[in-house]
């Protein structure tokens, strides 16, 4: 079952967009940040990688064998603002990880196959 969603998906779109227009706006950045890391969840449900954005958010997805204690054998981490560019598409999974943007560590922690989000692409 995947997990309950904390954000409104209008919300949550409202605040990508905001976030595009106004990308120092705090409130709105971090509702995008829980949004997408809700979306992702949605998406590739699962408890295999865990994904951490600090200081607004983190989530466990992508199927396989679940993880319940300590350090987690798979995780991508990233700040705000990096993972926003990342989920609209803005920036490639390899070049952040190349320049050490990402961090991720486990042989499960690639996840640019599920990069850009479906649900904050542009939809000019």
């Amino acid at each position: 079952m995947p997990p309950r969603r904390r954000t409104d998906p209008a919300v949550g779109r409202a605040a990508v967009t905001t976030w595009r227009d106004h990308p120092d706006d705090l409130r709105a950045r971090r509702t995008a940040v829980r949004f997408t890391l809700e979306e992702l969840a949605d998406v590739a449900p699962g408890h295999t990688v865990e994904v951490r954005v600090p200081p607004d958010g983190a989530v466990q997805a992508i199927d396989g064998p679940r993880h319940t204690r300590g350090t987690p054998p798979n995780v991508v981490e990233t700040d705000p603002e990096t993972w926003m560019q990342l989920v609209t598409g803005a920036v490639h999974w390899d070049d952040a990880v190349a320049d050490g943007r990402v961090s991720a560590s486990g042989e499960r922690a690639d996840i640019s196959m599920l990069l850009p989000l479906q649900a904050v692409r542009r939809r000019d």
